[in-house]
């Protein structure tokens, strides 16, 4: 009787754990979005100050995706040598210092620079997250992977509204940023004893993940997370340049494009998880590749710029439950330590978004943006045929447990 009683109050204390951690994870990745639409927010008064050509503030974005990609393998072994509970903890703060290091710059170069440790940080603390997150789906036995993603698209939308208040009322971007990143803080310092121990650290420090020796179903999902990645970063740069340039939309309706997009994945994600545990995760991968090739199909054969908005949403929550599923799947792939895959499918991931936009425009410049955005449609398409990859990492996992 009494041992009855030790066991169950040893799993109450267990329970209670875990759903503590979950609730950090939450709000790890509700902070990722809130950081990085903050700071997009004040992109424009910053090009301004610094009086950038366009030309100039596209080299200097560059710099984050280039600190990203630097970024995402070395902390592939920094979570495998110490773990993601203590990575997250201070990538989290480390992102939240960076966010304010833009609002410093006082040139072009100067600000290339602090979007390269911006970027770095963003990386950091984008693989120690989903590691996190995959530990405690891992440890509660229940998917929730597709609902961690959703924060961080939760916490993008409320970020970027609270910043266009901010800037609308010409608040400078030192003060905005500085004080976000002092709030950030402190939420990150917070919840940082409740994050899980997961111990992902346990595996040998001295394995290293060789290109040789990547498993083919990493390679594979890494493969979606490059097409997604791609896609992603190709509506989030020229929807809104072709609804305004091809279909002679307003400014207004023109950001509308990528609105929507955004609301059909931040939905959608929600709905994920129920979706994921009905459908099994690669009938899932494969349906929302499908759902966004054809949504993203219709919105480029519409001749009317308001048409075109029920395809981009489409195509929003088609992309919404894929990267959370691959992330956890490489996070899962037997013989590979948790960290060190899932920076290989975010490190690819990065890359894809770091040359996704660049491509489109030049084959925009060669042929059409309507036809350069159709490559998005054939990406998805090929997600949609790799989505095995999904049950292959599930599946040695189950046999390595």
């Amino acid at each position: 009787m009494v041992k009855t009683v030790e066991l169950t109050t040893q799993q109450t204390r267990t329970q209670t754990g875990l759903s503590a951690a979950w609730w950090a994870v939450v709000s790890r990745f509700f902070l990722h979005g809130l950081i990085v639409s903050t700071w997009v927010s004040r992109i424009p008064a910053i090009r301004t100050s610094l009086a950038l050509t366009n030309a100039h503030l596209g080299l200097c974005l560059l710099g984050t995706a280039i600190g990203s990609v630097i970024a995402i393998p070395l902390t592939g072994w920094l979570v495998t040598r110490y773990g993601s509970k203590r990575v997250t903890a201070w990538s989290t703060v480390g992102f939240s210092i960076a966010l304010l290091a833009p609002s410093l710059a006082v040139n072009a170069e100067t600000l290339f620079l602090s979007l390269i440790l911006f970027g770095a940080m963003a990386g950091t603390n984008d693989v120690a997250i989903n590691a996190q997150g995959v530990a405690v789906e891992k440890a509660s036995s229940s998917p929730t992977m597709s609902r961690f993603h959703a924060m961080f698209s939760i916490g993008g939308m409320i970020g970027a509204s609270l910043g266009g208040l901010v800037a609308a009322r010409n608040i400078p971007p030192q003060f905005h940023l500085a004080s976000a990143s002092v709030l950030f803080i402190f939420i990150s310092l917070l919840t940082a004893p409740f994050l899980f121990e997961a111990g992902d650290n346990r595996r040998k420090r001295s394995q290293a993940l060789r290109p040789s020796r990547i498993p083919p179903v990493l390679v594979t999902l890494a493969a979606i997370g490059f097409c997604m990645f791609l896609s992603e970063g190709a509506i989030a740069d020229w929807a809104g340049v072709y609804l305004k340039q091809d279909l002679n939309a307003s400014l207004g309706l023109a950001a509308s494009g990528y609105a929507v997009f955004s609301l059909g994945m931040a939905l959608f994600r929600l709905l994920g998880d129920a979706i994921a545990s009905r459908l099994g995760p690669v009938r899932t991968v494969r349906a929302g590749a499908l759902l966004a090739a054809a949504g993203l199909t219709f919105a480029l054969v519409a001749h009317s710029p308001l048409s075109t908005l029920p395809g981009f949403a489409l195509t929003g929550a088609g992309f919404s439950v894929i990267v959370p599923l691959v992330f956890r799947a490489g996070g899962r792939v037997r013989s590979v330590a948790s960290g060190a895959g899932i920076a290989t499918v975010s490190g690819s991931g990065y890359i894809g978004f770091l040359f996704g936009p660049p491509l489109i425009g030049l084959i925009a410049q060669g042929a059409s943006l309507r036809m350069a955005l159709f490559v998005v449609v054939g990406l998805s398409l090929l997600a949609a045929s790799l989505a095995n990859a999904v049950r292959g990492a599930s599946a040695a996992q189950e046999a390595h447990g």
